[in-house]
């Protein structure tokens, strides 16, 4: 593959719903422009873009692949992005790194959900796009409708209609551009796009502004170059028709692209951003890099501005799917591979040591749908912490973390395919077999009555030394407080030496809770009397009679278990308000209020832990996947005494098997 400049260089994101046919149009781009000689078909698991044994056994994208597409002296970095709303941080990570993005729509299906997320967010990126309407070939195909439907859904929006489609469903032959040759049967519809074109573009110039307002058409030179600035400024969002199924419309597309997709503008210093990075099991780490400024060569030394760590750079080479091309340079504005950095993660920008530049970052979605992972082979655990850790670095998605409480490894992710492919990867990359399942929760026992006075007496004999101790104890309440522990000996009934012995017992009973397992905290005791014998008395004595104490005071002291309650933000369209309040309802939930945001509102509410474990799940199918939420820990409360009973026996049962 060939050096191309700056200026003969296009970058643009293929996004969408899942089946839109993103990889379809990248494979046959790829044909069109003599890269291949055959078009694979994603059912046939045999297309460049889709490559992994995951994707090819999903018959879907999970991984945004880099497709170059070589056209008429121009490059386009084609980034092929997953449609499935578990994978979004592909979609992100492609989205910051190109000049456009390029939206399929089904002229079938219309604006799916995932379709109308990704809008969303390029809207908030204020990031150009082109919209492909394809499908036009399909049978029940109404590219009109699905035009009129965008443009209902976002008023604020000039679309603009650049193409007349020619024929339906089985009778769908190709596309007419409006700014080009146009046959005599086309030319009324033609005339009309252009007006309204005209009218869209003409604002991009104030000469041409008043030569419109005037009632002069625009010449084709004028609405060309009109054009041209209005898509580079995002004014108008120009849409476009095709089946890709049937090549028709994809030549024009890619055409399109090259002449009217803004190429990328150079930085004055060197710099690059790292926005996605590959775990291989031959070349190791793999980042995918954005030059900004200057061109990068395989010989001149890094420098990792985020991390202020310099790095040792390898080889450099361009990917078109999963096929390497070695390259000794990369100019600004395009995109390319490297191997074997140590330091770097996805979001880091790379660039001179003696001028660090720091490039925006990727924000990236928090993960809340968590699971305890575990390997099914024993001695297994430690390979599993350092098999996350690499695929971690692959998808910033992902968290691990331990529960100190619960001794579980926790894996947070978007969703179940997510991770349910990560188990698939651990086991293709790292030969280790796991297991997935909902979390423990790391629940706490307290008491809720005081135990004015309670012994502890421990007294062995067995020839030679015995072994007593003998303590007296109060247990109250103390909420706020984890543990705390007093003394009021008086006259040395227990020596003092022995105190800490009497501490430590009750805090490891503490630790070990007396109802189901879970650490007691807001608990205070107070030694006040007891017993020693001058040679028998020990600090194991001593440590044992404060843990039967701390089992009789238990007793009498009503303990119960607390709940681990978090605080949520959710945030959901207004037609789904209902549903979900009406959820967190049944799942306990106190909502505490609502505030607008856009066409979305933001719900506050508070919940048992317990409860949401599988939120993320159950509020992507109520709100059809256009809802989404953040929780934070909140603080602990007593749980209702039914739900509280039959916890125990659960809990109880599960220890004895």
């Amino acid at each position: 593959m060939k050096i191309y400049d700056s200026k003969d260089i296009r970058n643009v994101c293929l996004v969408g719903h899942g089946g839109g046919g993103k990889t379809s149009l990248a494979e046959t781009m790829l044909f069109n422009t003599g890269q291949t000689n055959r078009i694979g078909r994603v059912n046939d698991g045999n297309t460049i873009s889709d490559y992994l044994p995951e994707e090819v056994q999903r018959h879907l994208s999970i991984n945004t692949s880099l497709i170059p597409v070589e056209h008429a002296g121009v490059k386009i970095n084609v980034l092929d992005t997953p449609g499935y709303s578990d994978f979004i941080g592909e979609v992100l990570s492609a989205l910051r790194v190109v000049e456009t993005g390029v939206l399929l729509l089904s002229a079938v299906d219309g604006i799916e959900v995932q379709a109308e997320i990704i809008w969303d967010i390029m809207e908030e990126m204020k990031l150009p796009r082109i919209v492909f309407i394809n499908k036009l070939d399909r049978e029940n195909a109404r590219p009109t409708e699905v035009l009129d439907s965008l443009r209902a859904m976002y008023p604020g929006v000039r679309f603009a209609q650049m193409q007349i489609p020619v024929g339906r469903e089985d009778a769908f032959s190709g596309v007419v551009n409006i700014l080009g040759e146009i046959p005599p049967e086309h030319r009324d519809e033609a005339e009309l796009l252009r007006e309204a074109l005209a009218e869209a573009v003409a604002e991009t110039d104030d000469a041409l502004l008043e030569k419109y307002l005037e009632g002069e058409h625009l010449t084709e030179a004028e609405l060309v170059r009109a054009t041209n600035q209005a898509l580079s400024l995002h004014m108008v969002v120009p849409v476009l028709f095709g089946s890709v199924e049937k090549n028709i419309g994809v030549r024009e597309l890619t055409q399109f692209i090259v002449d009217k997709v803004q190429a990328p503008v150079p930085a004055a210093e060197k710099s690059a951003l790292v926005f996605k990075t590959l775990a291989d099991p031959f070349l190791g780490k793999m980042s995918f890099f954005r030059v900004y400024g200057a061109a990068f060569t395989s010989d001149a030394p890094l420098y990792n501005a985020t991390r202020e760590a310099e790095e040792k750079i390898g080889q450099l080479f361009y990917l078109r799917g999963k096929t390497q091309d070695n390259t000794p340079r990369v100019e600004a504005g395009d995109i390319c591979v490297i191997a074997k950095l140590q330091e770097t993660k996805t979001g880091d920008s790379l660039s001179a040591k003696d001028k660090p530049v720091l490039l925006p970052g990727i924000d990236f979605p928090e993960p809340t749908l968590p699971v305890y992972i575990r390997p099914k082979n024993k001695g297994d655990e430690d390979k599993v912490g350092a098999s996350l850790a690499r695929l971690v670095d692959e998808d910033p998605t992902l968290r691990v973390s331990k529960n100190t409480e619960t001794k579980q490894l926790i894996l947070t992710g978007i969703g179940e395919m997510q991770l349910d492919v990560i188990s698939e990867k651990l086991m293709r990359k790292f030969s280790v077999s796991v297991e997935m399942e909902t979390p423990r929760v790391p629940y706490r026992e307290t008491i809720r009555k005081a135990v004015k006075e309670v012994q502890g007496k421990h007294k062995k004999q067995s020839g030679g030394h015995g072994q007593y101790g003998d303590v007296w104890i109060r247990m109250e309440p103390k909420p706020g407080v984890d543990f705390e522990f007093k003394e009021e000996v008086f006259g040395g009934s227990v020596p003092r030496n022995f105190f800490p012995a009497v501490e430590k017992g009750l805090r490891e009973a503490v630790a070990e809770g007396f109802l189901a397992g879970y650490p007691m905290t807001g608990v205070s005791f107070t030694l006040y009397d007891g017993s020693s014998h001058s040679v028998d008395s020990s600090e194991m004595a001593f440590k044992l009679a404060a843990v039967q104490a701390f089992k009789k005071g238990m007793e009498q002291a009503s303990p119960v278990l607390l709940e681990p309650i978090i605080e949520m933000e959710i945030k959901v369209p207004d037609s789904f308000m209902g549903d979900v309040i009406g959820d967190l309802n049944t799942k306990r939930g106190r909502v505490l209020g609502m505030e607008p945001q856009g066409k979305f509102q933001v719900i506050k509410a508070q919940a048992p832990q317990a409860e949401m474990l599988r939120y993320s799940i159950d509020l992507k199918s109520i709100t059809q996947g256009r809802g989404s939420f953040a929780s934070k820990f909140l603080g602990y409360e007593e749980m209702p005494a039914k739900l509280c009973d039959d916890l125990v026996k659960k809990l109880k049962a599960e220890q004895e098997k």
